[in-house]
């Protein structure tokens, strides 16, 4: 038996691929995984597995309830659980990434959140992308992983919340991304990793730099909810 359809094995094959074309991981620091919530299961990538190697015979089926690996030989990525913990906590996300990219993570380990500085930013991201608090002790010693999902949920809210802001920073470790197909949540990353290279060379420049709320507002609005008017429809 196979757990996780072809289809979705093969949206997160193609997004785990996306990480090292897009410059956001080195060697095998990242990870994509995505969700079947009728077969109440998601597929991830393995542990330690070289992009280059990867197929869609790799990925690793992982029961959405209890985050046991369902199937295969492999181990699934070690931060499985966080990514079990957001599909538990947003119901409308269907993909969550995982990298080590650069800029981002510069702002994990400042322990400070990537600000609005400029329309490119507020035309993804509702807001700073936020970093959580530190893990306590306690936190780090049991569940590790499942906590560090824990300190984004708790840091970003409610699954509208996570609708509008599609990405968190663990402080000193680095940044999640997510959204409504696993290729999305890579999207995210890709934008994350930009605007956090751009906040830094901004505030290198200019360390007062900012930008008026109704221009955040006005980007972020034409872009998401009803009243968006940017790009057009797929063409049958």
């Amino acid at each position: 038996m196979t757990y996780g359809s072809t289809a979705l094995r093969r949206a997160v094959l193609l997004a785990n691929q996306m990480i090292p074309k897009a410059g956001l991981a080195q060697l095998t620091w990242g990870n994509v995984s995505g969700v079947d919530r009728e077969a109440g299961l998601y597929v991830i990538k393995p542990s330690g597995v070289a992009y280059d190697d990867l197929t869609e015979d790799h990925l690793v089926p992982v029961d959405l309830e209890t985050g046991k690996v369902l199937d295969g030989d492999l181990r699934p990525s070690v931060d499985s659980e966080s990514h079990r913990a957001f599909y538990l906590a947003w119901p409308s996300i269907g993909g969550v990434t995982h990298t080590h990219s650069t800029h981002a993570v510069a702002f994990a380990q400042a322990n400070r959140d990537v600000p609005v500085l400029g329309t490119t930013h507020a035309d993804t991201f509702d807001g700073p992308v936020p970093v959580t608090r530190t893990l306590t002790p306690e936190e780090c010693a049991t569940d590790y992983e499942l906590n560090t999902g824990r300190v984004i949920v708790e840091r970003i809210g409610d699954d509208e919340a996570a609708a509008g802001m599609p990405a968190a920073l663990v402080a000193n470790h680095g940044p999640f991304t997510w959204g409504a197909t696993p290729l999305k949540s890579v999207e995210h990353g890709i934008i994350l990793e930009a605007v956090a290279e751009m906040a830094l060379k901004t505030l290198a420049l200019n360390p007062g730099a900012s930008t008026p709320a109704h221009l955040q507002e006005r980007h972020f609005k034409r872009k998401h909810g009803p009243g968006a008017y940017y790009g057009n429809a797929p063409r049958k």
